[in-house]
């Protein structure tokens, strides 16, 4: 769910990122911009220039209406800058509005409770909550269950459910617990919230320049210094060839060939991009990952909570031998007492409606020694009574089987058989003596999953789903999901090596995950997407985090990747070619006076030197703001080849950035000749 986009062409807006675009002009500040402090050095020299003419009686009004449209180059990169910071305060400021100013009840430890405000608890403090409480902190529930209205966060109004001992254990300060109680350890102090990193990065305080965005400035100032040593060279070129050319022309010139417009633009389309992740409820830790996301071509899924809706559903004991069916029952309840995951949840609640059973009536057996389920062992299961029982995947019971002495019996491996190529799960009961029998577990796909992959395969991104699932049930949901490749009878290890894998053959890989086993994979790969609602090892280890706990967004983080990286290459190639048409509006007229020969270069048919120069200079001023909205909202994206890419880019803003200045500098000057200001 998209949070609602702030509309910043209003006055409230505007007049603050003029006042904003001012204190910008300080040089230190000025300094972050390498291209536009060139810019702004070589303005005072124009101004200097100015002050100059004044005191020895010459005309000032060509220089000092370069000088001035030379501030307003400057002054309009700054207002680009300054409107995306502002979108970023405003977004900071409705966000600081579900800052929880509430109490909270933190158990001592002594046992006993007491009520403090919410903004005294620090990390590992645990408190209880219950119906109508605000959530007072990032936390992870370590007892009990309930209902969590997250709107004020994500903005959506479907209440979701808060349990411990899942992948569903997060929660977050500022949400509100509808119904239940719950037992919550905080896990980050003030000022280390999620509410608190979201309101620092859309603030854009601690926003730092991407591995992409640096890279793109060193090619900008060497771009730079080429112009500087090309306009020095023709200083004496023109002396050279009795050419008198003013100082206040050549440094219109450098200022036209510099990239000035990509480079007065540059940095509100890392902070725009960074607003834009942050409306599609993502909060990025590292800029970088956002800007890797759009040059993703692997893309490791879970199966269960990703591609399937997760929280699979024991729906069917399948006994081996019919007699056995209570047996199975009975050996399958046992043995999930000690699993805690939703399956083994689902399967206790499916075995006391077949045997009749109430909540009450569930005991654990005296003296019984309880195998907790693990992602490792993938088996739980129960020692009493001179019995073992176990239940789990079929390589973990076929493993407790043979260390018990015993085969598996050809109709078991047809059952199990039967139930992965319906694409349910199979888990099998066994004890000591003999396989039981088979419990399925129903999985269904998320909605439109097929077509979100298939739209990643259209970028050129391979998927492949990972579960611990038997193979052939893997093959089935794969087919079924339309996943370029999948790992069946995975363990969390698997993850990890297999992102090890391709980033040694040069792939950038995207994980996502929620569990604590996820952890050591999210922290290897190169785009790490954690639910929020996951574990706290999860977050941690992330990069990327999804507010909406939605895995199959990740196809928004790399069209948003996608976005900013294609908007910079845009306004990049668009801004280079205007240097084209700028050098023939200039050039020609520097030496057509006494060069007439030169005059078949003057194409645009301009008036004269001066309005000639002064027509480029205002353009160049000019293009920055008209840009502005195309910076903030981004060049859209639609998933192509490379090639198709380029393609597209070099006809739109190449061509387009050729041909526009030709037109809007032939406009200006025939403006300049009619208001006779030259």
């Amino acid at each position: 769910m998209k949070t609602k986009k702030i509309n910043i062409w209003q006055t409230r807006f505007i007049l603050p990122a003029i006042r904003d675009s001012i204190k910008k002009l300080h040089p230190i500040a000025m300094m972050k911009n390498p291209v536009m402090f060139i810019v702004e050095i070589v303005t005072v020299i124009t101004s200097l220039i100015v002050i100059g003419d004044v005191i020895s009686g010459r005309s000032i009004l060509f220089d000092l209406q370069i000088s001035i449209w030379l501030w307003f180059t400057i002054i309009f990169a700054n207002f680009a800058e300054a409107l995306a910071e502002g979108q970023g305060r405003a977004q900071a400021e409705s966000l600081k509005k579900n800052r929880s100013e509430s109490t909270a009840k933190r158990v001592r430890s002594d046992g006993q409770t007491e009520i403090l405000s919410a903004l005294k608890l620090r990390k590992d403090d645990i408190i209880l909550m219950s119906d109508g409480d605000t959530v007072p902190g990032d936390g992870e529930v370590i007892e009990g269950t309930a209902l969590i209205d997250e709107s004020a966060i994500t903005g959506e109004s479907a209440p979701v459910i808060r349990e411990s001992g899942g992948d569903r254990s997060g929660v977050t300060g500022g949400t509100r617990v509808l119904s239940g109680k719950l037992k919550v350890r905080i896990t980050a102090n003030p000022g280390e919230s999620f509410l608190d990193q979201m309101i620092s990065m859309v603030e854009g305080a601690r926003r730092q320049k991407t591995p992409n965005e640096k890279a793109l400035n060193v090619l900008l100032i060497a771009l730079t210094i080429v112009f500087i040593t090309a306009v020095a060279t023709l200083k004496y070129f023109g002396a050279y060839m009795n050419v008198s050319i003013t100082l206040s022309v050549l440094i219109a010139l450098l200022v036209c060939l510099m990239p000035t417009t990509i480079g007065g633009l540059l940095p509100a389309i890392g902070i725009a991009g960074m607003d834009r992740l942050l409306r599609y409820n993502f909060i990025a830790t590292s800029g970088r990952a956002v800007e890797a996301s759009g040059d993703v071509d692997i893309v490791l899924m879970d199966k269960t909570g990703t591609i399937t809706l997760g929280n699979r559903m024991a729906t069917e004991f399948i006994p081996v031998h019919t007699e056995d069916e209570k047996a199975l029952i009975n050996a399958a309840l046992l043995s999930s007492l000690a699993d805690d995951t939703p399956e083994g949840r689902s399967i206790v609640v499916l075995a006391k409606e077949k045997l009749g059973m109430h909540g009450r009536d569930i005991r654990a057996p005296q003296g019984a020694a309880f195998i907790p389920f693990s992602a490792e062992a993938r088996m739980s299961g129960i020692d009493w009574n001179g019995q073992q029982i176990r239940k789990g995947s079929l390589d973990a019971v076929k493993a407790f089987a043979l260390a018990c002495g015993m085969q598996i019996p050809e109709d078991v491996q047809k059952i199990v058989a039967d139930i992965s190529t319906e694409g349910s799960t199979p888990l099998l009961v066994a004890n000591q003596e003999k396989i039981l029998g088979a419990i399925r577990l129903k999985d269904v796909l998320k909605e439109g999953i097929s077509h979100r992959i298939a739209k990643l395969r259209q970028m050129g991104i391979k998927s492949i789903m990972i579960t611990g699932d038997n193979p052939l049930t893997a093959a089935t949901i794969a087919a079924e999901a339309g996943v370029d490749d999948f790992v069946a009878e995975a363990k969390p290890s698997t993850k990890l090596e297999l992102i090890r894998q391709y980033q040694s053959q040069g792939h950038l890989v995207a994980m996502i995950g929620d569990g604590t086993n996820d952890a050591p994979a999210l922290a290897q790969a190169d785009v790490a997407v954690a639910m929020n609602a996951g574990t706290q090892a999860a977050r941690e280890a992330a990069n990327i985090v999804d507010l909406d706990s939605n895995p199959t967004k990740l196809l928004d983080i790399v069209e948003i990747g996608k976005q900013i990286l294609i908007t910079r290459g845009a306004l990049t190639t668009f801004s280079v070619a205007n240097d084209v048409a700028k050098y023939f509006a200039i050039v020609p007229a520097i030496f057509v006076a006494h060069y007439p020969q030169l005059q078949i270069l003057n194409i645009m048919q301009l008036g004269s030197q001066e309005s000639a120069v002064l027509a480029a200079v205002i353009f160049n001023a000019l293009i920055i703001p008209l840009l502005i909205p195309l910076a903030l909202r981004g060049v859209g994206y639609r998933p192509s080849s490379a090639t198709a890419l380029l393609r597209r880019n070099l006809l739109i803003y190449g061509l387009g950035g050729l041909i526009l200045p030709f037109i809007g500098i032939k406009l200006i000057d025939m403006f300049l000749a009619l208001l006779k200001i030259v």
